[in-house]
């Protein structure tokens, strides 16, 4: 969950409505491309350019969920409070990351977290075998789908975890649901200390069970990207207060070892941008630092110090405010500041930055930067929460004041909407819309699926994706 460019706009007293891309931005479809669930490296399906005005307007949904393009349809996959079809209770609120991972026989994984406070009226479920904390009211459930995209179950996947916002899909096809917080347990009745990743199996969820992955560290989460060649997994920390968060890789014991590999351990490292403190100091696109350093964590499990906090030497180590986005692509894994602010804290203000690392030359560069710009027609937010498109595109969710949007971005900067969502969680006189979040495609790029966070629902999109 991300403060919204609307939100910072306005705060920052700026008096405009859109936000310009600058730099590479070509280079966030092909990291989108080889990040996509199950296809690796795949490309985009054929079909060529969306030209302006993507698919068309949107076509008032008369029965208020959801408003779509001309010859689109959806439908409700599931609804916060519906029964789960496994009978474990009702399905919980606050849907949040996605991911669509591959089955047998055409079938489809739908992994949904759900980004749980303990104050949630709506918790995942406790399971025997699927609970990490029973007082956390956090986790996932999972949906398996049949090529029509008919519900065949719904199931808890896992509990008792804390504020599950992101995460990413792994080459053996699990999803790393991540926790966006570093409480321990005494605190908020946690009877566990939380900050972790945790490995959900979608197909089978007690495969996995509810195991933290405590080598991978304790802090506050946000989204993991795998390289499928090395098994390296980077990592974003969203941390709240200053001095922010760190960009992280874990090199595992058992590199690219399948499901519950990642349980053997590993090395949690920091990466130091030489003479470089604070990322928001940047702002040409194209900036590029050599020799980029990785830094033993002191502490993984930040047992007496948060690591943002820890003694990484005298050189220091290298903070950045709102690390959320991560996602491979290619030889080099992308990752996303989605803002930052001086008066927080941060060295520099900026509206957003998508920063490539290449590992074979340890090469860091800023390929995309946002800002302010007259556009009105540029989408609502930060490319924190995006997927390929089937065009060769993106889809990047809304989140901000007034009508939210999944918007599509072509290769071209153009900028054309796909979904509004119509479920008006405030009054007549003050209406407001819930955000989306998790958009994801199925394996076979027919299909888009996309979370309302609030009232949790979960669609699935059909019609002449090209």
């Amino acid at each position: 969950m991300s403060a919204t460019r609307r939100q910072i706009l306005s705060r920052t007293g700026a008096s405009v409505a859109g936000i310009a891309f600058t730099g590479a931005l070509s280079e966030l479809f092909a990291a989108s491309a080889s990040a996509a669930p199950g296809g690796h490296g795949a490309p985009a399906v054929p079909g060529g350019h969306v030209p302006r005005g993507g698919y068309g307007p949107l076509v008032p949904d008369p029965d208020g969920l959801l408003d779509l393009p001309a010859g689109f349809r959806y439908k409700v996959l599931s609804r916060q409070g519906d029964p789960l079809r496994s009978g474990e209770g009702p399905v919980p609120g606050n849907h949040d990351g996605m991911a669509a991972l591959p089955g047998r026989r055409g079938r489809v994984h739908l992994v949904r977290n759900h980004e749980n406070k303990t104050t949630a009226k709506l918790g995942v479920p406790t399971v025997p075998g699927l609970t990490y904390d029973p007082a956390a009211k956090g986790g996932c459930t999972a949906l398996e789908l049949d090529g029509r995209n008919n519900v065949l179950g719904e199931r808890v996947a896992i509990a008792g975890t804390a504020v599950n916002c992101a995460g990413g899909p792994t080459p053996w096809n699990t999803w790393l649901t991540c926790e966006e917080t570093e409480d321990r347990a005494g605190t908020k009745g946690y009877t566990k200390d939380h900050g972790f990743v945790f490995e959900v199996d979608g197909a089978d969820p007690h495969r996995t069970g509810a195991v933290p992955l405590t080598a991978m560290g304790r802090f506050q989460h946000e989204a993991i990207a795998v390289d499928p060649r090395s098994g390296i997994v980077y990592e974003t920390e969203d941390a709240f207060d200053r001095p922010f968060g760190l960009f992280y890789r874990f090199l595992p014991h058992k590199p690219l070892g399948g499901t519950g590999s990642l349980r053997a351990g590993g090395v949690l490292e920091a990466m130091r941008v030489p003479d470089v403190p604070d990322l928001s100091v940047i702002q040409e696109t194209g900036a590029r630092f050599e020799g980029v350093e990785w830094v033993p964590v002191p502490d993984p499990l930040a047992s007496g110090t948060p690591i943002r906090f820890q003694d990484f030497g005298p050189k220091g180590i290298t903070h950045a405010q709102k690390l959320e986005g991560c996602y491979w692509g290619g030889r080099a894994v992308y990752f996303v500041s989605s803002f930052a602010r001086a008066k927080d804290g941060s060295a520099a203000t900026h509206f957003g930055q998508v920063w490539k690392y290449e590992p074979h030359r340890r090469r860091l560069t800023l390929v995309v930067v946002f800002g302010p710009d007259t556009d009105v027609q540029l989408p609502g937010e930060s490319p924190d929460n995006i997927c390929l498109a089937p065009s060769g595109g993106l889809m990047v969710c809304e989140d901000g004041g007034g009508a939210q949007h999944v918007y599509g971005v072509s290769e071209r900067g153009e900028v054309y909407p796909v979904a509004r969502g119509r479920q008006n969680i405030g009054t007549a006189e003050e209406p407001e819309w819930g955000e989306f979040a998790g958009v994801t495609f199925s394996p076979d790029r027919s299909t888009m699926y996309v979370n309302c966070y609030t009232p949790g629902t979960t669609f699935a999109v059909t019609g002449p994706w090209r």
